[in-house]
């Protein structure tokens, strides 16, 4: 052992080097020792700094160690097919099977809604292939009072409704005229419920077929409705509603029950400048109402 050792040693600061092989010292056990030893000013001035240099060591508290996890994997996204303008895989396709058709027994039958549904997406003639759409009747299913026109013009068929707009409200005025009202006493339609039309886009005049073909619609209406008086609204209406008679105006005719009676199309009475024409629409008018009272 040296020298310094030994008297480090006699003076009771030895452990001092010891400790800091072991990595541990404590200020106030340093501090306790010095006040224990022997009073040499001169010594313990010496040894301050080696207590100093044993404290700079002392380690670190343990920290736990983070876990971090993992960076997530990425999913590859799926890349849309480009489609193929080839359409050649579709040529061994089995065509779609064509609608059914209704017959004329199921119509028979039906109520309200469901011929209003089966109207609207019937396909017994050509007239599907390139129709706009389907005008359905409309207005009071319990009225006394039947207005039926042909077939639907241009603005009927757009809106779906028939006699919308101008044609609507004279027809109106004039059954308020007669005292008829026209929200709860009257239903309007169509014989045909599609609109006509050439290879060209014009209207034209119904075929046998296409007539024949919507007719039993027109019958289940009358047989729903069982109306007391039919007032026809133009010459076609007024020739189809019983084919093979010829129409006249100023006489009162029979469908069933009913009594019918021809006059001219709001239509016709919009553009009429001269007034004739409603002139004599009145005189219907007024025979179709004497011939209700009769049969009320």
């Amino acid at each position: 052992m040296s020298r310094s050792a030994v008297f480090l040693d006699e003076m009771g600061v030895g452990p001092l080097w010891r400790l800091r092989r072991s990595g541990v010292v404590a200020v106030e056990e340093v501090v306790a020792e010095e006040a224990a030893a022997v009073a040499v000013p001169v010594a313990v001035a010496e040894v301050a700094p080696v207590a100093e240099i044993v404290i700079a060591p002392v380690a670190a508290p343990e920290v736990a160690p983070i876990i971090v996890p993992p960076a997530p994997v990425p999913v590859p996204v799926p890349v849309a097919a480009t489609e193929s303008d080839d359409t050649a895989w579709f040529d061994d396709a089995p065509p779609p099977p064509p609608a059914k058709q209704i017959t004329d027994a199921e119509i028979a039958v039906m109520d309200w809604d469901a011929l209003a549904a089966a109207t609207a997406k019937c396909t017994r003639c050509d007239l599907c292939k390139n129709r706009k759409g389907v005008v359905v009747g409309r207005g009071d299913r319990q009225g006394a009072w039947l207005m039926l026109a042909s077939s639907p013009s241009r603005g009927e068929e757009r809106e779906g409704r028939a006699l919308p707009g101008e044609q609507g409200k004279l027809l109106d005025n004039m059954l308020k005229a007669i005292d008829i009202a026209p929200e709860t006493d009257v239903y309007i339609t169509h014989l045909l419920k599609c609109r006509p039309l050439d290879e060209a886009g014009q209207e034209r005049l119904p075929t046998e077929n296409e007539a024949a073909a919507c007719r039993p619609f027109f019958e289940r209406e009358l047989a729903l409705l069982q109306p007391r008086t039919i007032v026809t609204l133009g010459q076609m209406a007024a020739a189809g509603i019983l084919p093979g008679e010829k129409p006249v105006r100023g006489k009162v005719r029979q469908l069933g029950d009913a009594a019918v009676v021809a006059t001219y199309h709001p239509e016709n009475l919009l553009q009429d400048e001269s007034g004739k024409a409603k002139a004599r629409a009145w005189g219907d008018l007024c025979l179709a109402k004497s011939t209700h009272a009769g049969r009320g």
